[in-house]
């Protein structure tokens, strides 16, 4: 029975040492957490789960088809990925710009209230 117990800590730890190290996009269905927290809770059904079903493997094996993953939430944006606005106005311009759009949208809302409403005075 301490022979069980020893393994069943020694393929945790393995587990838990090949979970921590490993990158984001090689861990597949769970985040890298959770796989831990299985791990650690259940430590042979998680270590077991985790090997066949939670790890990438190398080239080698079946290639299963995939959802694209997210990217690191830590990276910095790149330059590809990052445009600096079109628009060099300060905030305070484009808000007094905003206040002279609504200003003329509420004037022509008013003289098309009166058009119609001299229309059917007529």
């Amino acid at each position: 029975m301490p022979f069980v117990s020893i393994l069943i800590i020694a393929v945790m730890i393995v587990a838990l040492i090949d979970i921590i190290t490993r990158d984001e996009s090689q861990v597949k269905h769970l985040p890298k957490l959770v796989w831990i927290l299985l791990v650690v809770l259940l430590p042979m059904i998680g270590s077991i789960l985790w090997f066949l079903i939670g790890r990438e493997y190398g080239g080698g094996g079946v290639s299963l088809p995939r959802m694209p993953r997210r990217e690191a939430r830590t990276q910095a944006p790149t330059a590809s990925r990052y445009a600096p606005p079109a628009d060099a106005r300060t905030t305070e311009q484009q808000i007094a710009d905003l206040d002279r759009e609504i200003e003329e949208w509420r004037l022509r809302e008013e003289i098309a209230k009166r058009r119609h409403d001299e229309g059917d005075a007529s």
